[in-house]
Protein backbone atom coordinates (compact mmCIF):
# COMPACT_ATOMS: atom_id res chain seq x y z
CA UNK A 1 0.00 0.00 0.00
CA UNK A 2 1.31 3.38 -0.98
CA UNK A 3 0.15 6.51 0.84
CA UNK A 4 0.69 9.88 -0.84
CA UNK A 5 0.37 13.06 1.16
CA UNK A 6 -0.48 16.49 -0.29
CA UNK A 7 2.58 18.75 -0.55
CA UNK A 8 2.85 21.27 2.26
CA UNK A 9 5.37 24.07 2.83
CA UNK A 10 5.07 23.48 6.56
CA UNK A 11 6.84 20.86 8.59
CA UNK A 12 4.82 17.88 9.78
CA UNK A 13 4.46 17.75 13.55
CA UNK A 14 2.71 15.11 15.61
CA UNK A 15 1.16 16.05 18.95
CA UNK A 16 -0.43 13.84 21.61
CA UNK A 17 -4.09 14.70 20.86
CA UNK A 18 -3.81 12.77 17.58
CA UNK A 19 -2.44 9.61 19.24
CA UNK A 20 -5.18 7.75 21.10
CA UNK A 21 -2.69 4.99 21.90
CA UNK A 22 1.01 5.55 22.39
CA UNK A 23 1.99 2.44 20.47
CA UNK A 24 0.63 3.90 17.22
CA UNK A 25 3.80 5.94 16.82
CA UNK A 26 6.39 3.60 15.20
CA UNK A 27 9.33 3.28 17.61
CA UNK A 28 11.93 3.48 14.83
CA UNK A 29 10.55 6.72 13.37
CA UNK A 30 11.76 9.58 15.64
CA UNK A 31 9.81 12.83 15.75
CA UNK A 32 12.77 14.78 14.39
CA UNK A 33 12.76 12.58 11.27
CA UNK A 34 8.99 12.52 10.82
CA UNK A 35 8.89 16.31 10.75
CA UNK A 36 11.28 16.34 7.80
CA UNK A 37 9.68 13.56 5.73
CA UNK A 38 8.47 14.52 2.29
CA UNK A 39 5.30 12.84 1.01
CA UNK A 40 7.49 10.47 -1.05
CA UNK A 41 9.75 9.41 1.80
CA UNK A 42 6.81 9.00 4.17
CA UNK A 43 5.18 6.74 1.58
CA UNK A 44 8.30 4.59 1.34
CA UNK A 45 8.52 4.30 5.09
CA UNK A 46 4.89 3.22 5.35
CA UNK A 47 5.56 0.40 2.91
CA UNK A 48 8.06 -1.09 5.36
CA UNK A 49 5.34 -1.69 7.98
CA UNK A 50 3.82 -5.16 7.90
CA UNK A 51 0.47 -4.20 9.36
CA UNK A 52 -2.00 -2.64 6.93
CA UNK A 53 -4.00 -1.12 9.80
CA UNK A 54 -0.82 0.37 11.22
CA UNK A 55 -0.12 2.07 7.90
CA UNK A 56 -3.63 3.47 7.78
CA UNK A 57 -3.36 4.83 11.31
CA UNK A 58 0.02 6.49 10.67
CA UNK A 59 -1.28 8.04 7.44
CA UNK A 60 -4.33 9.41 9.32
CA UNK A 61 -2.06 10.89 11.98
CA UNK A 62 0.13 12.57 9.36
CA UNK A 63 -2.85 13.99 7.45
CA UNK A 64 -4.36 15.34 10.69
CA UNK A 65 -1.06 16.97 11.64
CA UNK A 66 -0.78 18.67 8.25
CA UNK A 67 -4.32 20.02 8.55
CA UNK A 68 -3.67 21.31 12.08
CA UNK A 69 -0.36 22.94 11.15
CA UNK A 70 -1.77 24.58 8.02
CA UNK A 71 -4.71 25.99 9.97
CA UNK A 72 -2.58 27.35 12.81
CA UNK A 73 0.23 29.12 10.95
CA UNK A 74 0.36 31.69 8.17
CA UNK A 75 3.49 32.33 6.13
CA UNK A 76 4.38 36.00 5.61
CA UNK A 77 7.50 37.91 4.48
CA UNK A 78 9.48 40.51 6.40
CA UNK A 79 9.25 43.95 4.81
CA UNK A 80 11.28 45.95 7.36
CA UNK A 81 13.89 44.96 9.90
CA UNK A 82 16.07 47.67 11.35
CA UNK A 83 17.55 48.79 14.70
CA UNK A 84 15.17 50.61 17.03
CA UNK A 85 17.55 50.97 19.99
CA UNK A 86 20.34 48.96 21.54
CA UNK A 87 19.24 45.26 21.43
CA UNK A 88 15.83 46.28 20.03
CA UNK A 89 14.63 46.03 16.43
CA UNK A 90 11.74 47.39 14.39
CA UNK A 91 10.19 44.47 12.53
CA UNK A 92 7.38 44.81 9.97
CA UNK A 93 5.70 41.74 8.51
CA UNK A 94 3.61 41.90 5.36
CA UNK A 95 0.20 40.27 5.91
CA UNK A 96 -1.49 41.81 2.87
CA UNK A 97 -2.06 38.32 1.44
CA UNK A 98 -3.78 37.24 4.66
CA UNK A 99 -6.67 39.69 5.16
CA UNK A 100 -8.39 37.49 7.75
CA UNK A 101 -5.26 37.48 9.90
CA UNK A 102 -4.88 41.25 9.53
CA UNK A 103 -8.53 41.82 10.46
CA UNK A 104 -8.20 39.67 13.60
CA UNK A 105 -6.10 42.37 15.30
CA UNK A 106 -8.91 44.32 16.93
CA UNK A 107 -7.52 45.68 20.22
CA UNK A 108 -4.27 47.25 21.42
CA UNK A 109 -2.33 44.82 23.58
CA UNK A 110 -2.99 41.70 21.53
CA UNK A 111 -0.12 39.47 20.51
CA UNK A 112 0.76 36.43 18.40
CA UNK A 113 3.33 33.70 18.06
CA UNK A 114 6.05 33.83 15.42
CA UNK A 115 8.25 31.04 14.08
CA UNK A 116 11.38 31.38 11.99
CA UNK A 117 12.54 28.80 9.40
CA UNK A 118 13.95 25.53 10.76
CA UNK A 119 13.10 26.46 14.36
CA UNK A 120 9.98 25.00 15.94
CA UNK A 121 9.99 26.99 19.19
CA UNK A 122 7.93 30.14 18.61
CA UNK A 123 8.35 33.58 20.12
CA UNK A 124 5.43 35.52 21.61
CA UNK A 125 5.35 39.09 20.30
CA UNK A 126 3.01 41.95 21.19
CA UNK A 127 1.79 43.86 18.14
CA UNK A 128 3.16 47.41 18.27
CA UNK A 129 1.10 48.92 15.47
CA UNK A 130 -2.51 50.01 16.13
CA UNK A 131 -5.29 47.71 14.88
CA UNK A 132 -6.22 50.11 12.09
CA UNK A 133 -2.70 49.81 10.63
CA UNK A 134 -3.14 46.19 9.54
CA UNK A 135 -6.24 47.06 7.57
CA UNK A 136 -4.77 50.19 6.01
CA UNK A 137 -1.23 48.95 5.31
CA UNK A 138 -1.59 45.18 5.31
CA UNK A 139 1.16 44.78 7.87
CA UNK A 140 1.93 44.15 11.53
CA UNK A 141 4.71 46.06 13.27
CA UNK A 142 6.67 44.76 16.24
CA UNK A 143 9.37 45.90 18.63
CA UNK A 144 11.59 42.86 19.18
CA UNK A 145 14.22 42.43 21.85
CA UNK A 146 17.14 40.34 20.63
CA UNK A 147 17.75 37.93 23.51
CA UNK A 148 20.83 35.68 22.98
CA UNK A 149 19.87 32.11 22.15
CA UNK A 150 16.19 32.90 21.55
CA UNK A 151 13.90 32.73 18.55
CA UNK A 152 13.70 36.52 18.75
CA UNK A 153 17.46 36.74 18.20
CA UNK A 154 17.15 34.59 15.08
CA UNK A 155 14.30 36.79 13.86
CA UNK A 156 16.43 39.92 14.29
CA UNK A 157 19.12 38.27 12.15
CA UNK A 158 16.83 37.79 9.14
CA UNK A 159 16.56 40.19 6.21
CA UNK A 160 13.85 41.77 4.12
CA UNK A 161 11.96 39.20 2.09
CA UNK A 162 12.66 36.30 4.43
CA UNK A 163 9.52 34.35 5.28
CA UNK A 164 8.32 33.63 8.82
CA UNK A 165 5.21 31.94 10.17
CA UNK A 166 2.57 33.70 12.27
CA UNK A 167 -0.10 32.23 14.50
CA UNK A 168 -3.54 33.69 14.86
CA UNK A 169 -3.76 36.91 16.86
CA UNK A 170 -4.22 36.08 20.54
CA UNK A 171 -5.25 37.70 23.80
CA UNK A 172 -7.95 40.03 25.01
CA UNK A 173 -5.76 43.11 24.69
CA UNK A 174 -6.16 46.05 27.03
CA UNK A 175 -9.82 46.25 28.17
CA UNK A 176 -9.78 49.99 27.64
CA UNK A 177 -13.60 50.17 27.78
CA UNK A 178 -13.27 49.95 31.57
CA UNK A 179 -11.76 53.46 31.63
CA UNK A 180 -13.01 54.72 28.30
CA UNK A 181 -15.13 57.71 29.32
CA UNK A 182 -12.92 60.81 29.83
CA UNK A 183 -15.58 62.43 31.99
CA UNK A 184 -15.36 59.50 34.43
CA UNK A 185 -11.62 58.84 34.21
CA UNK A 186 -9.86 62.15 33.89
CA UNK A 187 -6.52 60.61 34.91
CA UNK A 188 -4.85 57.74 33.06
CA UNK A 189 -1.45 56.57 34.24
CA UNK A 190 0.56 54.37 31.87
CA UNK A 191 3.66 52.40 32.85
CA UNK A 192 6.07 50.51 30.59
CA UNK A 193 9.57 49.11 30.80
CA UNK A 194 11.89 47.94 28.01
CA UNK A 195 10.13 46.25 25.09
CA UNK A 196 6.90 46.49 27.10
CA UNK A 197 6.46 49.82 25.34
CA UNK A 198 5.41 47.87 22.24
CA UNK A 199 1.69 47.30 23.07
CA UNK A 200 1.61 50.71 24.78
CA UNK A 201 2.50 52.27 21.43
CA UNK A 202 -0.44 50.40 19.93
CA UNK A 203 -2.71 51.84 22.62
CA UNK A 204 -1.50 55.44 22.29
CA UNK A 205 -1.66 55.43 18.49
CA UNK A 206 -5.10 53.83 18.53
CA UNK A 207 -6.38 56.82 20.48
CA UNK A 208 -8.21 56.73 23.80
CA UNK A 209 -9.26 60.40 24.08
CA UNK A 210 -6.11 61.42 25.93
CA UNK A 211 -6.60 65.01 24.82
CA UNK A 212 -9.98 65.09 26.62
CA UNK A 213 -8.50 64.04 29.96
CA UNK A 214 -6.79 66.35 32.43
CA UNK A 215 -3.85 64.09 33.31
CA UNK A 216 -2.38 61.35 31.10
CA UNK A 217 1.17 60.29 31.93
CA UNK A 218 3.43 57.61 30.49
CA UNK A 219 6.26 56.48 32.78
CA UNK A 220 8.66 54.69 30.46
CA UNK A 221 11.68 52.92 31.96
CA UNK A 222 14.91 51.85 30.27
CA UNK A 223 18.53 51.41 31.26
CA UNK A 224 19.63 54.51 29.34
CA UNK A 225 18.59 56.53 26.31
CA UNK A 226 20.39 54.12 23.98
CA UNK A 227 18.01 51.40 25.19
CA UNK A 228 14.86 53.51 24.82
CA UNK A 229 12.87 52.87 21.64
CA UNK A 230 10.34 55.19 19.98
CA UNK A 231 11.97 58.44 21.06
CA UNK A 232 11.18 59.72 17.57
CA UNK A 233 7.48 59.27 18.36
CA UNK A 234 7.44 61.12 21.66
CA UNK A 235 6.53 64.46 20.12
CA UNK A 236 3.56 62.95 18.27
CA UNK A 237 2.40 61.13 21.38
CA UNK A 238 2.55 64.31 23.43
CA UNK A 239 0.53 66.11 20.77
CA UNK A 240 -2.32 63.67 21.49
CA UNK A 241 -2.30 64.57 25.18
CA UNK A 242 0.15 62.05 26.64
CA UNK A 243 2.90 63.43 28.87
CA UNK A 244 6.08 61.33 28.53
CA UNK A 245 8.17 60.73 31.66
CA UNK A 246 11.36 58.82 30.72
CA UNK A 247 12.97 57.00 33.65
CA UNK A 248 16.57 55.76 33.31
CA UNK A 249 18.00 53.19 35.73
CA UNK A 250 21.62 53.69 34.58
CA UNK A 251 21.75 57.11 32.93
CA UNK A 252 24.79 58.53 31.26
CA UNK A 253 26.38 61.78 32.37
CA UNK A 254 24.27 64.85 31.81
CA UNK A 255 20.86 63.24 32.28
CA UNK A 256 18.62 65.56 34.27
CA UNK A 257 15.40 63.55 34.17
CA UNK A 258 13.98 60.82 36.40
CA UNK A 259 16.33 58.06 37.52
CA UNK A 260 16.02 54.65 39.17
CA UNK A 261 13.08 52.32 38.70
CA UNK A 262 9.75 53.37 37.26
CA UNK A 263 7.83 52.55 40.45
CA UNK A 264 10.21 54.66 42.53
CA UNK A 265 9.96 57.58 40.13
CA UNK A 266 6.19 57.45 40.27
CA UNK A 267 6.15 57.16 44.08
CA UNK A 268 8.24 60.35 44.28
CA UNK A 269 5.93 62.32 42.00
CA UNK A 270 2.58 60.55 42.45
CA UNK A 271 0.24 63.59 42.20
CA UNK A 272 -2.83 61.39 42.43
CA UNK A 273 -5.67 63.89 42.70
CA UNK A 274 -8.74 61.64 42.50
CA UNK A 275 -8.17 57.86 42.83
CA UNK A 276 -11.77 57.06 41.91
CA UNK A 277 -11.35 58.88 38.60
CA UNK A 278 -8.02 57.19 37.78
CA UNK A 279 -7.39 54.45 35.22
CA UNK A 280 -4.07 52.64 34.82
CA UNK A 281 -2.36 50.67 32.04
CA UNK A 282 0.65 48.43 32.79
CA UNK A 283 3.10 46.50 30.62
CA UNK A 284 6.63 45.41 31.39
CA UNK A 285 8.76 43.91 34.10
CA UNK A 286 6.81 41.85 36.64
CA UNK A 287 8.24 43.57 39.72
CA UNK A 288 7.33 46.96 38.31
CA UNK A 289 3.73 45.96 37.56
CA UNK A 290 3.27 44.38 40.99
CA UNK A 291 4.70 47.33 42.90
CA UNK A 292 2.79 49.93 40.89
CA UNK A 293 -0.40 47.98 41.50
CA UNK A 294 0.27 47.86 45.25
CA UNK A 295 0.99 51.59 45.42
CA UNK A 296 -2.14 52.56 43.51
CA UNK A 297 -4.53 50.17 45.24
CA UNK A 298 -3.26 51.41 48.62
CA UNK A 299 -4.04 54.94 47.46
CA UNK A 300 -7.62 54.04 46.55
CA UNK A 301 -7.45 53.17 42.84
CA UNK A 302 -9.78 50.30 41.96
CA UNK A 303 -7.90 47.11 41.00
CA UNK A 304 -10.50 46.63 38.23
CA UNK A 305 -9.28 49.85 36.61
CA UNK A 306 -5.65 48.68 36.44
CA UNK A 307 -5.42 47.20 32.95
CA UNK A 308 -3.00 44.58 31.62
CA UNK A 309 -2.93 42.77 28.31
CA UNK A 310 -2.23 39.27 29.71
Amino acid sequence: MTVSLPPSPLSISISPPFLPHAHLSPPHLPMSILRRLTPRTLSLHLNHHNSRSSRRRLATVAFAAVRQDTAAWTQAPLSVIEPAAESLFHVTIDVSDSPDLAASHTRPGQYLQLRVPEVEKPSFLAIASPPSYAGAKGAFEFLVKSVPGSTAELLCGLKRGDVVELSAVMGKGFPIEKIERPEDYSTVLIFATGSGISPIRSLIESGFSADKRSDVRLYYGARNLNRMAYQDRFKDWESTGVKIVPVLSQPTDGWAGETGFVQAAFARAKQLHNPEATGVVLCGQKQMTEEITSILVADGVSAEKILKNF
